[in-house]
Formats: C-alpha cells, structure tokens, sequence
C-alpha cells in the first residue's frame, strides 16, 4: 500500500497556518513547509513563518534551512525533505505538506527528479553576468521568446528558475516546460489527498493587503536592514521575495516607505493570481472554499472528513 500524504496548499494569507495546526493535532501529523522563501533563515516577518509558539504545537520541517546569501532550489528541496518524509512515515506519523510554492508541491507528490547539473557551466554563468548587469527583464523576454509556457509560469524576478529555463532550452533545443509538462503526468507514489484552500477573490486581495500593514508594523525593515548588514547579496534569490525586494529600495531611498507599502500590497495581489492559476491545473487537487465555514472547527472537521474518507 501507498503511504498517505496530505498536501494543504493554496495562495498566500488564505489561511493555511491556523488550519494546518488544527488539522495535524488531530491526525497525529507533522508539518513539511512547502514555500520557497520560508526555507532561509532569518526571514520569518516578510514570510508569514509559524511562530515559535505554533510550532511548539506540531513538528514543523522544512523551516529554517538555507541561508539567505547562498542559492538554494528545488533540487535542494529534495534532497532535504526526501528522507523527511520517509522518517515521518517510518514514526508512524502523518507527513502534511503546507505551503503556497506549487513548483515545489508538485515535485513532492510525484517525487521528481530535479538534479542539477554539476561542475562550472559557461553558459550559465553568461546568463547570471546578464542578470548582474541589470537585465533581469530582458532575459525573461527572451525566455518568452522562446517557452511562453515557462515564462508564464516563472515571475520574472525569480531569476534562479529563468536562467535555468534558458540554459535547458539552449543545452537541449527543448523548452523546459515540455518536460515540465511530462513529469507532471508522473504517478504519485503516496496515497494523496490534495486540498487548496482558497477564498473568494476580493477577499484574498483584502487579507494580503492587511498581512503586508501588519508586516510593516511587526518590523519587516528592520529584519531587511540585518540581512543586508549580514552581506546576504542585493541579488539573492532571497532579496528578491516579495516584501524584500522593495524594502531594499525603500532603504537604499529609491522610493518612500509608502511607495514600499503599496508595491508589496500589489505585487501579493499577483501573486495570489498565479499561485491560484497554478493549482488550477493540478488535477488531484480538491478546492476547499474557506468562506463557507463559519469557524476553523468547521473548517478543520471538512478537512479530517477528506484526508481520512469518513
């Protein structure tokens, strides 16, 4: 029999921390971060990290694991919550992935193979000489060019996953979301029960603009300003987050804190819209409309009702 594995996604502020804590307490479960940005340490304001007080609740994995100067992909992902995964399962336990990075979920669920090239890559370093001039958006242009699939599916900050997508389709003649598309056919090796949580729209937008006031107000400069003394590179994978990226050029005065405020408010509104664009097209995936519950018991008892058939 396959091991099950239940995956709670869906798009930032929906919700997934206070549900995923009700949700593991009651079925003996550990919690698997699936968010790219949560990983680095020292970033917990501007990611919306549990706090220590809920992850003193339930077993929390996946947090706190790269430092923010070095790169870190879904490769390292992997890697890392591989064996995770295996020893939740191997205690008795269940593994509940949590997180809104779709790209990493899905090579979760079907364990995928993302092996990174090794040793010194012309090419790759061509393409980060670009990125380092400046040409950043030139470079997802070109990608557009020639994998509009992939450029869609990559923001055009996320540099790490341009370049990579340029360097395949330079290296191979192939656009990378063709094998993108091939693996995502790959059958799951867990027993899964895939839900994303989602909110009407408007509601979304509304929560992702109070969470950015309230990172504001919790200190998210003054968390930028230690990262930036600690040397962690203006073109870190890391820097380039949202709520980062702009309190960088609030700090180098580029822009006022208010400009900072809105720019975060807009780009989350974004990025809600692909997150949920994303998950759309995960076909094992069930939608779990939060709204249309009155309170998190509720909401908590619809999710045990999925996860476990009763």
């Amino acid at each position: 029999m396959k091991p099950r594995l239940l995956v709670l996604a869906g798009p930032t502020a929906v919700g997934k921390t206070a549900l995923s804590l009700a949700v593991a307490e009651a079925l003996n479960g550990e919690i698997l971060g699936a968010d790219s940005m949560q990983v680095y340490r020292g970033m917990d304001i501007g990611t919306a990290k549990a706090t220590a007080t809920e992850r003193a609740r339930v077993p929390h994995h996946m947090i706190d694991v790269a430092d923010p100067a070095e790169p870190f992909s879904v490769a390292s992902y992997m890697a890392l919550a591989r064996p995770i995964i295996r020893d939740i399962i191997d205690r008795g336990r269940l593994p509940i992935v949590v997180g809104g990075t779709g790209f990493y979920i899905q090579a979760l669920i079907r364990d995928l193979d993302y092996a990174e090239s090794d040793g010194p890559s012309p090419l790759r370093e061509a393409l980060w000489e670009e990125a380092r001039q400046g040409r950043i958006a030139r470079l997802w242009e070109r990608l557009q060019a020639v994998d509009p699939p992939a450029a869609q599916a990559i923001h055009p900050n996320n540099i790490k996953r341009v370049i990579r997508a340029l360097e395949y389709f330079e290296e191979t003649g192939q656009p990378i979301s063709a094998l993108n598309a091939a693996q995502e056919q790959q059958e799951s090796p867990y027993d899964l029960c895939y839900l994303v949580l989602t909110r009407p729209r408007e509601q979304l937008y509304k929560r992702v603009e109070i969470r950015a006031e309230a990172m504001m107000d919790q200190g998210l400069e003054e968390e930028v300003r230690r990262l930036l003394d600690r040397g962690v590179p203006l073109e870190s994978t890391a820097l380039q987050a949202i709520g980062y990226k702009e309190m960088v050029q609030y700090i180098r005065g580029a822009i006022s804190r208010e400009e900072a405020l809105a720019q975060i408010k807009l780009a989350s509104r974004h990025y809600v819209k692909r997150q949920l664009t994303w998950f759309k097209r995960e076909k094992e995936a069930r939608w779990l409309d939060l709204s249309t519950y009155s309170n998190e018991k509720e909401a908590r008892d619809a999710v045990l009702e999925l996860a476990t058939g009763d």
